[in-house]
């Protein structure tokens, strides 16, 4: 699908107001991508597990207005105006308008809030973004309701992509792939699809608890750590690094090698946060207990050759990934030797799902 596939035609009917909900997960890449063009394309592609308790529930009202005369809504977070939270969605009303052209007809009463605590280390752009994509989505089904699943599901996932990369990862899918690689049928830089070969079941299943080391806001956002792979010494090899990778994960992940799994997943954990202390100007947001963490994590798995691994994200907390065969006693080796690392010691139990879902009321 292109750009044009995206916009609508005149629509069938304009309903006077209404509410949808729903809820989409967070994700959390196993190939990274780390430097992006205007607008929310990636410079690489990435893969991502679709994680099943992180998520953010939004609810849209919307009611008929007498002028189409600019956009009208107001944002309410876990019960609460969040008035600092308008100029963000006021972009991405302004991005995507050419594609949903009823926005300006409705004001909207946005609801939203998150399944884990706020401020939590743990990004919410992602499945925020995700559930308001798939909310206009709904309320643009109801106008165009002739419209089939594949096409509302790739356009949320486009549209996603416009308010945070990495949410159209977040719409549909245990394990989703993100830009246009040559070896990935029908793979695009302008929405997440389903990974489309084969994948052990041993995936299906995999767990991933989140080990919260800093909840406080970044020093660096990843909005300009983006930005600093323009000219980056390294930025080139990174790029390819990421294609080569994705090819080495389909046997990976057709076969369920944990040990070659565990090799890609965190060496691209570590690139990602190699290519930030190399840019220019040089920044580091991992944390002393984030190291510890890790080192911890390569004890444990040489002492007991059980296959865990860490993945990070663009910040300090790590995601600890792991079989469900060996949960109970991973958990109790969180619970007796990382959780001391942790802020506050806590951390957040979770695993692959399977996409967002829409709430009925």
């Amino acid at each position: 699908m292109t750009e044009k596939d995206f916009l609508p035609g005149a629509y069938q009917k304009m309903p006077e107001n209404g509410k949808v909900t729903w809820k989409a997960p967070s994700n959390i890449a196993l190939v990274k991508y780390w430097g992006k063009r205007p607008v929310q394309i990636p410079a690489n592609p990435s893969i991502s597990f679709t994680l099943d308790a992180c998520a953010t529930t939004t609810s849209v009202t919307f009611e008929k207005k007498e002028k189409n005369d600019g956009f009208s809504f107001d944002l309410i977070f876990e019960g609460k105006q969040k008035a600092d939270f308008k100029p963000k969605i006021q972009t991405f009303l302004e991005r995507v308008e050419m594609y949903l052209p009823f926005l300006k007809a409705y004001h909207f009463t946005i609801e939203t809030s998150n399944s884990f605590p706020h401020s939590s280390g743990i990004a919410s752009s992602a499945s925020g973004m995700a559930a308001l994509s798939l909310c206009l989505m709904d309320i643009e089904k109801e106008l165009n309701p002739s419209m089939d699943e594949a096409l509302f599901h790739a356009k949320a996932s486009y549209l996603a992509r416009l308010g945070s990369g990495s949410a159209c990862r977040s719409i549909k899918g245990d394990l989703v792939q993100w830009g246009a690689h040559k070896n990935i049928p029908n793979s695009s830089d302008l929405y997440g699809m389903e990974y489309p070969f084969k994948v052990n079941p041993v995936f299906k299943s995999y767990c991933d608890t989140i080990l919260l080391v800093h909840k406080g806001q970044k020093k660096v956002s990843s909005t300009v750590g983006h930005q600093l792979m323009h000219g980056h010494p390294y930025a080139e090899n990174r790029f390819e690094q990421a294609f080569s990778n994705l090819d080495k994960l389909k046997p990976i992940l057709a076969n369920g090698d944990l040990e070659e799994f565990i090799k890609l997943v965190e060496s691209e954990a570590l690139t990602l946060h190699a290519m930030m202390m190399t840019s220019m100007p040089y920044f580091m947001l991992m944390k002393p207990d984030t190291l510890e963490i890790i080192n911890k994590i390569w004890e444990y798995r040489e002492a007991t050759k059980t296959p865990v691994c860490f993945t990070l994200d663009a910040g300090a907390n790590v995601h600890l990934l792991y079989p469900s065969s060996d949960k109970e006693k991973v958990q109790i080796f969180i619970k007796d030797e990382l959780a001391e690392h942790c802020e506050n010691g806590q951390y957040i139990h979770d695993q692959v799902g399977s996409g967002a879902i829409k709430i009925n009321d």
